[in-house]
């Protein structure tokens, strides 16, 4: 996947920050973690599953944002969500589900409806983050 010349530009949210990848579907992971390469990021994962993302989770290392699939091979991902929000580490869905499948405690996350625009999703994570501190 080739990303939008404008969108290699605004690396300064993503540059240098490591994001989690949870998505089952492959070539989707692929192009989600490419694209976030693409604009400076440290991808964590991807991963396919809600125990894998769990470990990365447990591994001792920091992360800056996540993109979670909402459903795992039948696994809802909330578990992880919940404890991102925990660590107040911000995050963004994926999803080929309507809103209601959303459990209401993540009504408020964004989420982009599979197929889903890379480079919206980029910039609304990158929004998420912000820029780091000197």
């Amino acid at each position: 996947m080739v990303m939008p010349e404008t969108l290699s530009r605004e690396r300064a949210p993503l540059s240098g920050r490591r994001v989690l990848v949870v998505e089952d579907e492959y070539f989707l992971a692929d192009d989600i973690s490419r694209a976030l390469r693409s604009v400076g990021a440290d991808v964590a994962g991807p991963v396919g599953e809600v125990g894998d993302a769990l470990r990365i989770l447990h591994d001792g290392s920091v992360l800056d944002g996540a993109v979670l699939d909402v459903n795992l091979r039948n696994e809802m991902v909330f578990p992880i969500a919940q404890e991102l929000r925990a660590r107040q580490v911000p995050f963004v869905f994926t999803t080929g589900y309507d809103p209601v499948s959303i459990a209401p405690e993540f009504q408020d996350v964004l989420r982009w409806e599979k197929p889903i625009d890379v480079a919206a999703m980029i910039r609304g994570l990158g929004g998420l983050i912000g820029p780091r501190e000197m």
